[in-house]
């Protein structure tokens, strides 16, 4: 009995516990299908930022009818669009959750705003209900039973947005043509703007078809990723319109979508089968500003078919050029679209470094063609892939439409020292994250940032260097025709590489993967030390503050497997020596009185430090013959010096002394390396006593580069042969300016003058205007700065006009440099994609650092809103106007600004600013210890006396 009884009271209980159960369990799922009273419930699906994988798409069929004039009765410019999505199912759920952001939808049959089918003739499920959930930015719809897994549907749709002229999704853009206001419809889809424009699964891994129809003003031309199909006029609602049909597009991701409509005219040619047409303002072909894009695109198509052996695969490549347009360019596959600048080259107007930046431009999207837009990352967490491999192949890609300029070795230059700069700091980032850890649109626009393009790229170059480029590709090819129209993670090129490895009996000392991910699992870099003296050899990471804690865990400890090439005087050793612990020895690298070079050409991604006695050597060796080492590592040296001495591992003194030897040096990347490091001493110094000194040493370092260029140019009547001669006579042009060089001060005034004078006949060459224009008008008064505004409007030339936005910021006059800020709150005086530039400019000019830092806090709220989502440019503000920052007050400013913003956060900035508070608090240190020793070494350089 008493045994029966304890198993009935036994049973009694796991009934009621299952009848609970099972109440939750329909109580939660309720709540999940409802949303909850608050819509915050983190079990519904649609509260979750990642698509479910339920369902696939396989095409979207689009009709998008952009209005090119605003809506009598709200003012604002629309379109309206409908859309059907065919999909599979290959889970089975009562849940369609599809990105939409911005739309509204019209009710279909007085019903709901979707409608369902299934394909081939099945039945589809009816609809619940239908709502928006603008948070995570989805368009959700409730069904009454469940889709079949295995069974095609379509959904249809029709909406409505806003065509405004906020430059993402598709958008508004706007300029002036002979007294003509003229309206550009266009897009930008990336990174998660596609679902402003139409209703998707925007995720780079879900690929589909797209076939477009655009509808738009007869006399308008329209673009969009496939060829144009059909044209035909037609009338829609009584209004007589265009519509062009094009070809459906490959399998992509719909970050890829291009649409554009305006018009514009283009130039074209054909390269094997391949149509290739530069389209802009009409005004702006008929000037033959597009002609160098032309000329210089097929030769670079033709270099990525041939390094990837693989065709290009579409009929057409376009390229745009638009008025507004927040990033450099934007890849889409078929239609590229570029700001004006970075696209159109006018050989009247603009400077040769115009030329390679439309070369290298170019090169990098053409590079995404195959590697991004074939072949597709999973997920943003490894952006760095994508961007990083054409930032490098940029280089290789330009290189081959222009040989006779050695852009390849400039990478050191514009990516390499200018990533260690951020690397170095504790706040910097792996350059893979995981993946669960990117989900918000602004974590996603995040990690668009220099780690990912320019240590990308370095880290790419190294492997390529100690594979050797022919394996390098090999492997490449092989990871490209295999994930063709597919997704990867970077896993998958570690591994074609170490195919390409096995298959060419490389020897390494570990496989690719291992050695590749010691450098993309953990952030910064190594400083590799040398000690001649015994041949030591050490690692460990590098800091610009030693002082600073480094709180994020690295896999690795950080470790890096170092591949080493070096040289002892002058002569270079064949092999690679490894690096693969904190200290080895090498006895080769012992000097026996002999110089140790080490990271020859800057190969590897890393610092290099020596004993001092093998310092001196150095230093002895490039004040008696510097051309014995190689142009980029006395770049390098002067590079490694200064950074070195800033980590506290060398003195200042010594790092200063890398520059001496630059009076008889004229080559470019030596002069550029040890002005961009000076740059910081300005920054740190143009406000202190110091400043004088400092001007007085470099005035004495530059003259006879001037003089240098003054008798090459034949008192500057023409232009240097060399590509890089001619950024070095722009650099002695600008300093022997700027540190008082009387001789050079009259010259720019002189020319400037006489272009006032003839303002339709600027004599001043194309390359040296950047120079000249802030030169003169640093020195001039208001008439100047008024005469380079009125340019500024007038310029037909979009370089032209960017070298005069920039001069204009380099007056020395406070309330002009208060009108200019002003200015950038009002788009019809500076573009919205121009106003942070405007405002970083004013900031480096020491008159105006102050007046910049006022102004962003005082407007900070309308910039957030307008400039905070989506945009580079928001974060290269904050490093820009904080980046003289060195004193106990401005730190506490600048804390004090984090604190009252950070509820609302920083947006695509977030990143920036942690950088900037680090980077002020080693500014500090770095100017406590290092005022007084700069001082006394630039005094003693120049006989300074007190004045």
């Amino acid at each position: 009995m008493g045994k029966s009884c304890r198993v009935s009271r036994l049973c009694i209980f796991f009934v009621v516990l299952a009848l609970v159960s099972v109440a939750t369990i329909v109580t939660l799922w309720i709540i999940a299908l409802t949303g909850g009273d608050d819509g915050d419930d983190v079990t519904a699906p649609w509260d979750s930022y990642r698509l479910p994988t339920d369902l696939v798409p396989d095409s979207y069929n689009i009709t998008l009818w952009p209005r090119l004039s605003p809506d009598p009765n709200t003012g604002l410019y629309i379109f309206t669009g409908r859309s059907t999505v065919k999909f599979e199912c290959v889970n089975e759920t009562d849940l369609i959750l599809i990105h939409s952001n911005k739309l509204n939808y019209t009710k279909l049959d007085n019903t709901h705003i979707t409608r369902l089918d299934a394909s081939g003739g099945g039945s589809a499920p009816t609809i619940k209900s239908c709502w928006l959930q603008p948070k995570t930015q989805y368009l959700v719809i409730q069904l009454n039973s469940k889709l079949t897994r295995g069974q095609n549907y379509q959904m249809y749709t029709e909406f409505t947005g806003e065509l405004a002229d906020d430059l993402s999704g598709f958008y508004r853009s706007e300029y002036e043509e002979d007294g003509v206001r003229k309206i550009v419809a266009t897009s930008q889809m990336h990174p998660t703007h596609a679902r402003k424009t139409f209703p998707c699964f925007d995720e780079p891994a879900i690929k589909a078809v797209f076939y477009i129809t655009l509808i738009h003003p007869p006399g308008t031309v329209a673009l969009s990723n496939g060829m144009e199909t059909e044209i035909v006029n037609i009338t829609v609602d009584e209004v007589a319109v265009t519509k062009t049909k094009f070809e459906p597009t490959k399998k992509m991701s719909t970050y890829l979508l291009a649409i554009v409509i305006s018009d514009y005219t283009n130039v074209s040619t054909t390269q094997g089968d391949t149509l290739i047409r530069i389209w802009a303002r009409r005004m702006a072909i008929e000037q033959r500003q597009g002609d160098y894009a032309l000329r210089v695109t097929g030769p670079v198509l033709d270099f990525f078919q041939s390094y990837y052996n693989i065709s290009y695969p579409l009929s057409k490549s376009d390229q745009i050029a638009l008025p507004d347009f927040y990033f450099g360019a934007m890849e889409n596959w078929g239609l590229v679209t570029y700001r004006e600048t970075h696209l159109l080259y006018d050989p009247l107007t603009s400077s040769s470094r115009n030329k390679e930046t439309t070369a290298t431009i170019i090169a990098h999207e053409l590079a995404h063609m195959w590697f991004g837009n074939l072949v597709t990352l999973r997920w943003w967490n490894e952006v760095w892939l994508n961007e990083g491999f054409a930032s490098y192949v940029s280089y290789l890609g330009a290189d081959h439409a222009e040989p006779a300029w050695n852009v390849k070795d400039l990478i050191v230059l514009d990516d390499i020292h200018r990533v260690f700069a951020v690397d170095a700091l504790t706040s910097s980032h792996p350059l893979s994250s995981k993946e669960d850890s990117i989900n918000l649109p602004e974590q996603i626009t995040e990690q668009f940032d220099a780690i990912s393009y320019s240590k990308g790229a370095a880290v790419l170059r190294m492997l390529s260097d100690f594979l050797s480029e022919t394996v390098f590709v090999q492997g490449l090819s092989s990871y490209l025709n295999h994930f063709a129209y597919s997704n990867t993670v970077g896993d998958d090129l570690w591994r074609h590489l170490q195919m390409a490895v096995k298959a060419n009996n490389i020897s390494l000392p570990h496989p690719v993967y291992d050695i590749m991910n010691h450098w993309v699992l953990q952030m910064g870099f190594p400083v590799v030390t040398i000690d001649t003296t015994t041949g030591k050899v050490s690692q460990k990471h590098f800091l610009l503050d030693p002082e600073s804690n480094v709180t994020v865990q690295s896999p690795y400890n950080y470790e890096w497997l170092i591949p080493v090439r070096w040289m002892k005087s002058g002569e270079v050793q064949i092999d690679i020596w490894w690096l693969m612990e904190k200290e080895a020895v090498n006895l080769e690298m012992r000097s026996a009185g002999l110089w140790v070079l080490a990271n020859i050409n800057v190969t590897g991604y890393y610092r290099v430090n020596y004993d001092l006695g093998n310092w001196e050597r150095l230093l002895t060796q490039l004040n008696a013959d510097h051309q014995v080492i190689p142009l980029i590592n006395r770049a390098q040296l002067v590079d490694d010096a200064f950074n070195l001495a800033r980590a506290q591992l060398v003195s200042t003194t010594l790092a200063l002394r890398t520059t001496s030897y630059l009076s008889v040096e004229t080559q470019y990347m030596p002069w550029q390396s040890a002005l961009d490091n000076l740059h910081y001493y300005y920054l740190m110094l143009d406000r202190t006593e110091v400043y004088q000194p400092m001007q007085d040493y470099m005035k004495k370092l530059v003259t006879p580069l001037f003089l240098y260029f003054k008798n090459m140019t034949s008192d500057w009547t023409r232009v240097p042969d060399g590509h890089t001669d001619q950024y070095n006579q722009v650099n002695a042009i600008r300093m022997a300016c700027r540190t008082g060089v009387t001789e050079c001060q009259n010259l720019t005034n002189t020319w400037f003058k006489q272009w006032m004078t003839r303002p339709q006949h600027n004599m001043i060459h194309p390359n040296l205007r950047s120079a000249v224009y802030c030169s003169a008008i640093a020195a001039g008064d208001e008439t100047e700065w008024e005469f380079g505004w009125s340019q500024f409007k007038n310029a037909t030339v979009a370089s032209e006009a960017s070298k005069l936005m920039s001069a204009l910021a380099c007056t020395n006059k406070t309330q002009l440099l208060e009108r200019y800020l002003s200015y950038t709150i009002n788009s019809t005086m500076i573009r919205k994609q121009d106003a942070t530039s405007v405002i970083t400019s004013v900031a480096s000019n020491r008159v105006g650092q102050n007046l910049a830092w006022d102004f962003v806090r005082e407007q900070w709220e309308y910039m957030y809103t307008q400039y905070g989502v989506g945009s580079f440019s928001f974060a290269s503000m904050i490093s820009g106007v904080t980046a003289r920052f060195s004193t106990p007050t401005e730190l506490q400013q600048l804390e004090e600004f984090v604190e009252e913003h950070k509820a609302a956060g920083f947006g695509s900035a977030t990143l920036a600013v942690d950088q900037a508070l680090e980077r002020t608090r080693a500014n500090i240190k770095w100017l406590q210890k290092n005022k007084q020793e700069v001082l006394d070494w630039f005094k003693s350089q120049t006989g300074y006396q007190t004045r």
